[in-house]
């Protein structure tokens, strides 16, 4: 049997609904053979998640930069984060993150205004990781407020609704440019969530300059013309092809470790491929394999 992974998946340390050692016991449930830990704009999972002794799944230890790029939020992975790199990743990542908690409080000001009473430091404190839209919508749910998650984006979450403002993100190619300085490969996550095929066309010209190494050509919510149509500029390109569930658990329950919506399949000599491109890739095995000893 072909083996399978899973390059991008997130833990209750953004918004995802499981620990990473949870995540890691799912992705053996789900029979792959590694899986990525990638929350946005964190690597506080990341010692958890590579302490964890799960056999026969590799722990690949990932973070997930937002960036903006023309108005469009614009999703970055770096993968074979080693821990002698979290200090330089919370670093670049610290005047995003008090952007970002400003953006999260104005928001909560704003919906508390319009009738909708939460509190923030009780949405934080119940909270391991960092704060998002998603997590805050979350709590919408729980008060009542909106039946899913889902709602809350579409009600009350988009820029010009008069309840979010986004907080200023990193530049999409500065952040390549730092992904590979620490020995890390980078990966455009989702592109055509954020780019139509022409808009995607003009971005990977200067991607590519800044060293980026590969897109997710494979994706829970693409169809097969967006996979072939995603497959055609990765050659175009020279670009790896790598490929997610966008796993959150009980927070997006309709997209399944590893298979997404119930068709997808990543080949785990993507990983392998993408491996070759980072300095740190077969470090992390190594320090993989020291910590489940």
């Amino acid at each position: 049997m072909e083996k399978l992974c899973d390059l991008h998946a997130h833990s209750y340390y953004s918004d995802g609904s499981l620990s990473p050692a949870e995540l890691l016991e799912e992705a053996r449930r789900a029979g792959l053979s590694a899986v990525v830990l990638s929350d946005h704009n964190t690597v506080a999972g990341l010692k958890e998640f590579t302490a964890y002794q799960c056999p026969g799944v590799e722990a690949v230890p990932g973070v997930e930069f937002s960036t903006e790029y023309k108005g469009s939020d614009v999703h970055i992975l770096g993968l074979f984060v080693l821990p002698e790199n979290y200090g330089a990743v919370n670093e670049i990542l610290e005047a995003y993150l008090q952007r970002k908690e400003q953006s999260n409080i104005a928001l909560v000001q704003a919906l508390c205004d319009a009738g909708m009473p939460l509190c923030y430091e009780t949405i934080r404190a119940e909270n391991a990781g960092s704060i998002n839209r998603a997590v805050i919508g979350k709590a919408m749910v729980e008060k009542g407020y909106c039946r899913n998650v889902q709602e809350a984006f579409d009600r009350y979450f988009m820029p010009g609704q008069g309840f979010f403002v986004p907080p200023l993100r990193p530049d999409p190619y500065e952040t390549i440019r730092f992904i590979k300085s620490i020995g890390c490969a980078a990966v455009l996550a989702h592109p055509f969530l954020s780019f139509d095929e022409q808009e995607l066309h003009t971005f990977l010209v200067e991607a590519k300059k800044a060293g980026l190494d590969a897109m997710e050509v494979y994706y829970a919510k693409y169809d097969e013309a967006t996979t072939q149509k995603a497959r055609a500029l990765a050659r175009e390109f020279d670009l790896l092809e790598s490929g997610g569930s966008d796993f959150h658990g009980a927070a997006k329950p309709d997209i399944a470790l590893g298979t997404g919506r119930g068709d997808l399949k990543i080949p785990l000599a993507l990983l392998e491929k993408l491996r070759s491109r980072s300095s740190n890739g077969q470090k992390t095995v190594k320090t993989n394999n020291n910590e489940n000893k």
